[in-house]
């Protein structure tokens, strides 16, 4: 079995030390869907949430939250972001968050990213309970990462492998 780099040989839990990486271009996307019903979808687009814009109000929770994945994760390094964006697409089972984060760094970004989309998630239900309380948030997953050791990882499939 490999070694588990957040445990020393004692079995205590440490932060991975990168002191001796090499900075490099970091990235990585990431997904969450909230399935809602079709009135909330229908008040969603006619702007008629009593709360205020739930898509812009997800957005800026959304890319706060990457800002402060380090203090949320216990684990993470702090990482000095260069961009997090987050994309947002209403369809017709709910609605579809996509984040990207970017930095330059001796460390990856998936953690900023996936948190990203979940605060994101996590919002819309906290904007939009009083018209479904029936929400459900899932499929959160990481798209694609790029940069440092372990190189490029593309999802091509929304199912874990364990069950492909």
């Amino acid at each position: 079995m490999a070694e588990f780099t957040h445990v020393d040989s004692d079995g205590k839990v440490r932060m991975v030390d990168v002191s001796g990486k090499k900075a490099t271009l970091r990235k990585a996307r990431a997904r969450a869907f909230v399935f809602m019903s079709k009135a909330l979808i229908r008040k969603i687009r006619q702007r008629k949430i009593e709360k205020g814009d739930p898509l812009e109000i997800c957005r800026v929770a959304g890319i706060l939250a990457a800002k402060n994945t380090a203090q949320l994760i216990p684990l993470c390094h702090p990482v000095a972001l260069s961009r997090v964006e987050i994309q947002i697409r209403l369809t017709e089972q709910g609605l579809e968050l996509e984040s990207q984060a970017v930095a330059e760094g001796k460390t990856g970004v998936e953690m900023e990213a996936l948190t990203a989309v979940s605060v994101a998630a996590l919002t819309v239900y906290d904007m939009c309970k009083a018209v479904d309380r029936s929400m459900v948030i899932g499929e959160i997953c990481l798209l694609e990462k790029s940069g440092g050791r372990s190189g490029h990882f593309l999802r091509r499939s929304l199912r874990p492998k364990s069950l492909n």
